[in-house]
């Protein structure tokens, strides 16, 4: 317990400094680079040959994956899914690229948003955290999310209808689109925070104007 001007206690027994602000920037920042190193360039090398490519994508199929009739056992069992593995054993530098593509998308927009939080924490570490570049690069982050909700999949369903196209497994598997419910309610949050932003900066500013 601390004593503040006044004669007040101050109860709170933990506060942001400084320092807290500078490691939650080197978390953020580390992020940065480790998504960037192994969700984004080693993909991308894979592409190009100098690593081992990605040869592999989870698809949905028609007819449920077939699993071993003795697949049965103290009252648990094994069912098939509608989930079957797409491989390509020698892709071309095309089909390599279109393997990583969904990847790459969400990983270019994962860098985004740790970039913009990274910028943010800056402007938290001056103890002025409603500014206004700090609504537009919340408003940012929420569409980069929503992006993820709706552009990853939408990549995700043309590269692999691209994948199988003229080949005889183009009729097993379907041409789906998901949305990810999750990124969609985390895009419209963090959307509801950046206008509680924008209103927090417009509060401020009128504040100050009558001082």
């Amino acid at each position: 317990m601390s004593e503040v001007p006044g004669g007040v206690s101050d109860t709170s027994w933990w506060t942001w400094s400084k320092g807290d602000s500078r490691i939650l920037e080197a978390v953020v920042g580390v992020a940065w680079l480790l998504v960037g190193l192994f969700d984004g360039l080693v993909p991308i090398l894979g592409v190009t040959g100098l690593l081992s490519p990605t040869d592999t994508r989870q698809v949905h199929i028609e007819d449920l994956t077939q699993v071993p009739e003795a697949a049965s056992a103290d009252g648990v069992r094994l069912r098939g899914t509608h989930t079957a593995e797409l491989s390509l054993p020698h892709p071309d530098l095309a089909e390599r690229l279109l393997l990583v593509l969904p990847g790459l998308a969400q990983t270019a927009l994962l860098l985004v948003i740790l970039g913009l939080l990274f910028r943010m924490m800056r402007t938290l570490r001056d103890g002025d955290l409603f500014v206004t570049q700090n609504t537009r690069r919340l408003a940012v982050i929420a569409v980069a999310i929503l992006s993820m909700a709706i552009v990853v999949p939408l990549v995700d369903t043309v590269t692999t209808h691209l994948l199988v196209r003229g080949t005889a497994l183009a009729s097993e598997v379907p041409t789906t689109f998901e949305l990810s419910g999750s990124y969609l309610l985390l895009g419209f949050l963090t959307a509801a925070a950046a206008e509680a932003f924008r209103q927090g900066s417009r509060l401020r500013a009128d504040t100050q104007g009558l001082v």
